[in-house]
């Protein structure tokens, strides 16, 4: 079994970065969370730092042992074989892309609220509750990238087999990578009452390192910087 120090060196700093970070949380709590959280791009709490910032926060003891889990039992094959350099880059931008996709499906949500109100749809109570959750709504989390980093590891080895609790059985990571897609794809659409996941920033890093791996394979190029 590997000890800390044989953790590649990208994977261990981001694990030891959010966890510092999480710390910082519990000392200084909304404070830092209002400043560094991703907000909506009309809100007056947005910062375009904010785009990157979101990744390294995390709502929960829970919410930041699991993704700092599955960062690990994914990216560290990625990083072996890609090298640091290329996978933190490739990490960095699936966060990135998965904060501008769901900027553009909160406008869109928006937008859509708007239109039914105008038409007469919506009574102004339901509308302004919901443009409040809207305006009022700070992603956290690493979720995003971190999605991009399991589809690059199961475009790169569809068939490794893995163990998700509680199936007897393993299932290829192909499998297990497509199934979670569709859940927050669905999530994203038909969000239920008081459900407060980013989904469509799930969905959008997903689709952000496809497009990287992708193009990578195709090129066969060894950088993408």
């Amino acid at each position: 079994m590997r000890g800390f120090g044989a953790i590649p060196p990208v994977i261990k700093n981001l694990v030891i970065i959010n966890v510092l970070v999480w710390l910082a949380e519990l000392t200084f709590g909304d404070q830092l969370i209002n400043l560094f959280a991703l907000q909506y791009y009309k809100s007056p709490d947005f910062r375009v730092w904010q785009l990157i910032t979101h990744m390294f926060l995390h709502g929960s003891w829970g919410h930041i042992i699991m993704n700092m889990f599955v960062l690990w039992m994914f990216g560290t094959t990625l990083e072996e074989v890609w090298g640091s350099k290329r996978f933190l880059v490739f990490y960095m931008i699936c966060g990135l892309g998965a904060a501008i996709i769901q900027l553009g499906a909160l406008a869109v949500e928006m937008n859509i609220l708007m239109d039914k109100f105008s038409a007469g749809q919506m009574a102004e109570a339901e509308f302004a509750a919901r443009a409040r959750s809207i305006y009022g709504w700070g992603a956290v989390g690493a979720s995003g990238a971190i999605n991009g980093v399991m589809v690059g590891f199961a475009y790169l080895f569809p068939n490794a087999p893995l163990f998700i609790f509680p199936l007897p059985v393993p299932v290829k990571a192909k499998y297990v990578v497509i199934g979670y897609f569709l859940l927050d794809l669905f999530g994203g659409i038909n969000p239920r009452y008081g459900d407060n996941v980013a989904h469509f920033a799930h969905v959008g890093g997903a689709i952000v390192g496809l497009i990287l791996v992708m193009t990578m394979n195709k090129t066969n190029r060894r950088t993408f910087y």
